[in-house]
C-alpha cells in the first residue's frame, strides 16, 4: 500500500514495506521551475509564458526544461521524466524528440530566444518515437539526476512534422514531471544497500513473448535471444499456429522455444484452443501449464514477487466475469498473497491499439480484481506487435498512484500486425520487430527491456516501483 502527502509543492507517494528486510521506497514528483521553447523562424521571440512546448526539425524548434530537486534524503533509485502531448490538432508526430542534458542551469524562462538559447551540450538521455495527441510519455533519466540539485534538459527533433507538449503553464495535470524514487534498506549495513529498483544478480528475471511459432523464422530469432537471457520464460498464448496440435508443437515450437521448455511457465491462447480442450498445449507443457480444466494458476518468483497466469479463453473455463470460477479464484489468490509486487499475464489484451484485434472487454473483471488488490503489471499478446501503456486504472485513465502498467508483447515470431486507432495512454509501439520482453524483478520494483531480434534496433526500457 502507499500513503500520499504534499511536500514543498511536490506530491510524495511513500511505499510502505510489507515485511522486514524489504526496501522502502519514496517517490517525489517535481514540476519544472522553468520551461520554454525557441524557434529559428522567429529568432528574437521568447515563448516562456506559452502553455505549449514545441519541437521540430523544419522550422527548427527546441524546448528546454529546468527542474530543481530538493528534499531528497535517500539514495536515488530511479528517475523518470514524463511529458504530455498537447490536446490539439497537430500535436502528434512521428518523431517525439531527442532529450539531452544541458550544462547551463541559469537560462531565463522569460528571456531565452533562438538568438541566446543555451547550448544542448550534454549526454543523450533518451528519444521518443511516434507520439500521439493528449498522451503521456516517459523517459528514464536516472544516470543524469543523481540527487538534490538543478537540472536542465534540452529537446531537439530531426523530423519535419513537429510535436507539441504541454508546458508548466498548462496546469499541474499536464505539466512536465520529474519523478524521483529513492529507496533504503531496513537494516543498515556498512556497504551501500541496493535501492528498490537497482539491479542485483539475485533479482529474478521473467522473459518472454506471445504469438510465437509457425513455419516462418521469427520464432527462431526470438528463441536465439532466450539462449543468452537467464530466468523464467513466459509465453503469452498462441504458442503455435494454426491449431495448437501436438504435431505443430513438435514441428514448430519444440525446435525453437522448446529448448527452454524446462524453465517455461506458459499461457494458453485462442489458437491453442483450436484443438479440442487445448490438448496439444496441455500435453506438451504438462504440469507447468496447470490444471487442464482451468489453465489458470499462480506462483511466486524470488522473495517479493507473485506471478498470476489467467486463462483469457473465457468460454473454455466457465467465463471471466465477476463471480465466475476463475474470477473468484483470482480474488482469493490475491487476498492470500503476501508478496508486495504482483504481475499477471494472459493472452487477450484489455487495452490494445492493434488493428487486427480490438480491446477485449471480457477480461475487464479480471483487470478490476487486480486493480482492487494493487497489482503492478499486466502482460498480454494476441496482437502481433509490441505496445506499452502508462500506468492506468481499469477504465484506461492515467493513474500514477495505483495504476497498472499494461504491455502487449505479441512479438514472439508470428507475422506482424499493424496498428489502428491509437488508444489514450499508449506510450510506445512497434509493429516490425520480433523480440522478447525482459523483466528484472527488483525487491520493490521492476525494470523492463524489449530485446529485439538480431539486426533490428527498436528497443524500449524503463523502471517502475511497485505500489
Amino acid at each position: 500500500m502507499s500513503t500520499a502527502a504534499a511536500v514543498g509543492g511536490a506530491t510524495v507517494f511513500a511505499a510502505v514495506s510489507l515485511s522486514t528486510g524489504v526496501a522502502n521506497a519514496a517517490t517525489t514528483t517535481f514540476t519544472p521551475v522553468a520551461d520554454t521553447y525557441v524557434d529559428n523562424s522567429h529568432t528574437g521571440t521568447n515563448y516562456g509564458t506559452s502553455g505549449q512546448l514545441g519541437v521540430d526539425g523544419s522550422p527548427v524548434k527546441r524546448f528546454f526544461l529546468r527542474f530543481t530537486v530538493t528534499g531528497i534524503t535517500g539514495t536515488v533509485g530511479n528517475v523518470k521524466l514524463r511529458v504530455h502531448t498537447d490536446d490539439v490538432s497537430g500535436a502528434e508526430s512521428d518523431n517525439g524528440g531527442t532529450f539531452k542534458a544541458v550544462g547551463n542551469t541559469t537560462w531565463s524562462e522569460t528571456g531565452t530566444t533562438w538568438n541566446n538559447q543555451p547550448a544542448i551540450d550534454g549526454a543523450t538521455l533518451g528519444t521518443l518515437g511516434s507520439v500521439t495527441r493528449n498522451a503521456w510519455y516517459e523517459l528514464d533519466v536516472t544516470p543524469y539526476v543523481t540527487g538534490n540539485g538543478t537540472y536542465s534538459i534540452g529537446v531537439t527533433s530531426s523530423g519535419s512534422d513537429g510535436a507539441d507538449y504541454d508546458a508548466r503553464e498548462s496546469g499541474a495535470s499536464t505539466a512536465p514531471q520529474l519523478v524521483v524514487t529513492t529507496g533504503t534498506g531496513s537494516t543498515p549495513t556498512p556497504t551501500p544497500t541496493p535501492t528498490s529498483t537497482s539491479t542485483s544478480s539475485a533479482d529474478p528475471v521473467l522473459v518472454g513473448a506471445g504469438d510465437i511459432s509457425n513455419s516462418g523464422s521469427g520464432d527462431s530469432a526470438t528463441a536465439a535471444l532466450l539462449d543468452s537471457i537467464p530466468g523464467t520464460v513466459f509465453t503469452l498464448g498462441d504458442n503455435v499456429y494454426d491449431n495448437g496440435t501436438a504435431s505443430e508443437f513438435n514441428t514448430y515450437y519444440n525446435p525453437t522455444w522448446g529448448r527452454h521448455k524446462a524453465r517455461t511457465r506458459p499461457v494458453p491462447g485462442n489458437h491453442d484452443y483450436n484443438t479440442s480442450g487445448a490438448s496439444g498445449y496441455y500435453g506438451y507443457f504438462g504440469s507447468s501449464a496447470g490444471d487442464p480444466s482451468k489453465g489458470y494458476y499462480s506462483y511466486d518468483l524470488g522473495s517479493n514477487w507473485h506471478v498470476i497466469v489467467v486463462n483469457s479463453n473465457c468460454s473454455a473455463v466457465g467465463g471471466c466475469g465477476a463471480g465466475s470460477a476463475q474470477e473468484t479464484w483470482l480474488r482469493a489468490d490475491l487476498a492470500a498473497n503476501t508478496k508486495p509486487c504482483t504481475v499477471a499475464m494472459w493472452h487477450h489484451p484489455r487495452y490494445t491499439s492493434g488493428a487486427n484485434h480490438s480491446p477485449d472487454t471480457s477480461v475487464a473483471p479480471i483487470v478490476q480484481a487486480l486493480y482492487d488488490n494493487n497489482a503492478d503489471l499486466i502482460l498480454t499478446g494476441h496482437n502481433h506487435q509490441y505496445e506499452r501503456f502508462a500506468p492506468i486504472n481499469p477504465a484506461n485513465q492515467l493513474d500514477n498512484t495505483r495504476g497498472i502498467r499494461h504491455f502487449v508483447v505479441g512479438s514472439g515470431g508470428a507475422s506482424h500486425y499493424s496498428f489502428g486507432t491509437i488508444l489514450p495512454n499508449s506510450e510506445v509501439r512497434n509493429s516490425n520487430t520480433y523480440g522478447v520482453l525482459k523483466l528484472t524483478l527488483h525487491p520493490s520494483g521492476y525494470s523492463w527491456q524489449f530485446v529485439p531480434e538480431a539486426g533490428k534496433t527498436f528497443t524500449d526500457s524503463g523502471t517502475t516501483a511497485c505500489h
